[in-house]
């Protein structure tokens, strides 16, 4: 991370180790399905040595020139304070638009962006189905009468990983590494049985073998380039993972262990086809499982099964970070976070969430019932992302590196010449089940910006009645109302203006306490704040005093913990004599009112109903809340 010493030695091991298990799960267990998608009967290429040759060619050189070269040289350098991801790069690229003045661009941007991040859903959907489903199969390989309990064995362990979860991540992550680290070992050994059957694979380094493929095949060509995009799905997982490791061990890994043992494996699966073609004409063609011994193949399927559940985790978590950040830049309603590490920041669980994937998955299951049903799914979203990123990185290479235009053209031309191929390829999938992860990232955004756009006119119409501090307190200092002993605490999303719960308390009650703070938390558009930036305290005359803390958006807020603090600042608190003053708003979609359409009015008075209390949400004592409720027509 760039705000932490590079890791080396031991604690480079241990850490490239960990990243081994989150972070490369996904692309670790694309060889169960990818190769096997490009040949699959009916859609693939037909099996003679030149094709071979050609898809495992287009296969290596996505490899390198996508996630090697473009992640793990280029992106991975655009940290957003230690921190990667799609909305990290997008802080990066467009900074200006915390400070409410967006260009046209940079709105365009925030929007894409926010797609990006919402297929991203779609992916973390359809990955732990994929990867426990092409697990699973390899039983119908070991012994053709398993075929009907695929399934529910598939169906019992998604179920049984999503339980799992409440447990966190921390528990189960220090088996990850070695986990992952002998299924590499494993893959690249059985690579190097296929590569000996059939030597003359080791020729498909040459890219000529891949441009000559795509050039003789045309429509087909492009079908099979919607398959080796299988290979490298585990790119963008890659890059919004960053934090947790830092840059070096993710590298590290992915140059000493992922890619050696990936390629072996891949050319290992074509050495198979080249030397006994007839395989793939077979029902159970599945050249991963073919290349082990008979003996090996149970044990294989154990470890497969075991692979594609750490993969199915890295995806999870990255979902819930995901929504956390969503939450904290404003673009979903307050959903309960349950911390699973003392230490970790990063690791969180969400029942909610864990709940809505859990469903979803296994909906894929019984409704796709394979793994080359669900290969046309899947694939779709990940292309959209990566151009997506690609996109943010022009941008943000220029902020960050101080490229020139032309120099940042030239890298993110380059990254587009290889994808763009790839996502066009994509879209041929969409019929056949690419509008699924399309549908769950359109769902997504619609929920976001409904939201976004709900919360924008409540804040509009409150605006109109708000009343600027300063006038309110000089007009207290004045008219010296009645004050009783103790602190109130009022939340207010405005630091400049009063909170309406104050003037609803004092409209009512007729009553201030001796000492009123005005709360303001104000979320950044970076990841962490520093802590010299946590908190700024302002005495304002007759007793009220102004309290701001900054949070980034990978960062849980904690009142209690920012109270302790103010006492350096000569703001005590007493938690018996505090009362926090909270003003919870019920939304009336109303008919004609310049707001939304009025479905889209009710959807989001509905979200706000449903979302957590400011009480839970901030975890505030609750015996010392007072909640003071009022209408919102927009």
């Amino acid at each position: 991370m760039s705000h932490h010493k590079p890791a080396t030695g031991k604690h480079l091991v241990g850490l490239s180790l960990a990243a081994l298990g989150i972070v490369y799960g996904d692309i670790g267990t694309s060889p169960i399905y990818a190769f096997k998608e490009c040949f699959a009967p009916g859609h693939g290429a037909p099996v003679n040595p030149a094709n071979v040759m050609g898809v495992l060619s287009l296969i290596i050189w996505a490899l390198i020139l996508i996630v090697t070269i473009k992640y793990l040289v280029y992106v991975l350098r655009a940290d957003n304070k230690g921190e990667g991801g799609i909305l990290a790069l997008m802080a990066l690229a467009f900074p200006e638009a915390k400070s409410g003045h967006r260009s046209r661009l940079a709105k365009t941007f925030a929007a894409i962006g926010i797609a990006g991040a919402c297929l991203l859903y779609g992916d973390g959907i359809i990955t732990p189905a994929i990867s426990v489903l092409g697990a699973v199969e390899g039983l119908k390989v070991a012994a053709p009468g398993f075929e009907r309990f695929i399934l529910p064995v598939s169906a019992g362990i998604i179920v049984a990983l999503f339980a799992a979860q409440r447990a966190g991540t921390a528990k189960v992550g220090r088996i990850f590494g070695p986990i992952t680290l002998l299924w590499f070992i494993a893959i690249g050994v059985l690579g190097m049985r296929g590569i000996l059957m059939q030597p003359a694979v080791l020729n498909s380094f040459n890219p000529v073998h891949g441009l000559s493929f795509l050039a003789g095949h045309g429509w087909v060509g492009l079908i099979v380039l919607g398959s080796v995009v299988l290979a490298v799905t585990g790119g963008e997982a890659l890059y919004a993972d960053m934090g947790h490791f830092g840059m070096r061990p993710i590298r590290w890994a992915w140059f000493s262990v992922v890619l050696p043992a990936l390629i072996l494996n891949y050319l290992g699966q074509g050495g198979l086809l080249m030397a006994q073609p007839g395989l793939a004409a077979n029902a159970s063609f599945n050249p991963f499982y073919q290349l082990c011994p008979s003996w090996a193949l149970y044990p294989m399927v154990a470890l497969a099964t075991a692979a594609a559940i750490i993969a199915s985790q890295a995806l999870i978590s990255g979902a819930y970070s995901l929504t956390m950040h969503a939450i904290q830049l404003g673009y979903m309603p307050r959903l309960l976070i349950e911390h699973t590490s003392e230490r970790e920041r990063g690791q969180i669980y969400m029942p909610q969430v864990n709940f809505a994937l859990m469903v979803a998955c296994l909906g894929l299951i019984f409704g796709f019932k394979n793994s080359d049903n669900l290969a046309s799914a899947y694939g779709v979203a990940v292309t959209f992302t990566m151009v997506t990123t690609t996109l943010l990185f022009f941008f943000a290479s220029q902020r960050v590196f101080g490229w020139s235009r032309l120099h940042a053209s030239l890298v993110a031309g380059a990254m587009l010449l290889v994808e763009t191929p790839l996502a066009v390829a994509n879209l041929l999938k969409i019929p056949h089940g690419g509008w699924f992860p399309l549908l769950i990232a359109g769902t997504m955004y619609f929920i976001m910006s409904t939201w976004k756009t709900g919360r924008r006119l409540v804040w509009e119409r409150l605006r109109v009645s708000a009343m600027p501090a300063q006038k309110f307190i000089a007009d207290m200092a004045r008219k010296d109302p009645m004050r009783v002993a103790g602190t109130a605490v009022y939340m207010a999303s405005n630091p400049n203006t009063t909170p309406i719960a104050l003037l609803h308390n004092l409209k009512h009650n007729k009553v201030l306490h001796k000492r009123v703070i005005f709360f303001t938390i104000l979320v950044e558009e970076v990841p962490v704040v520093d802590a010299h930036e946590r908190l700024t305290v302002e005495r304002l005359e007759a007793g009220f005093w102004r309290v701001q803390a900054h949070y980034g958006f990978m960062e849980t807020t904690n009142i209690l913990a920012i109270l302790k603090l103010c006492a350096e600042h000569d703001l005590e608190f007493r938690e018996m004599e505090t009362t926090f003053f909270l003003s919870r708003e019920t939304v009336i979609p109303k008919v004609g009112n310049g707001g939304m359409n009025i479905w889209q009015e009710r959807l989001f008075a509905i979200m706000t109903r449903n979302a957590l209390s400011a009480t839970a949400y901030f975890r505030l004592p609750a015996n010392r809340v007072v909640e003071l409720g009022m209408q919102v027509e927009i």
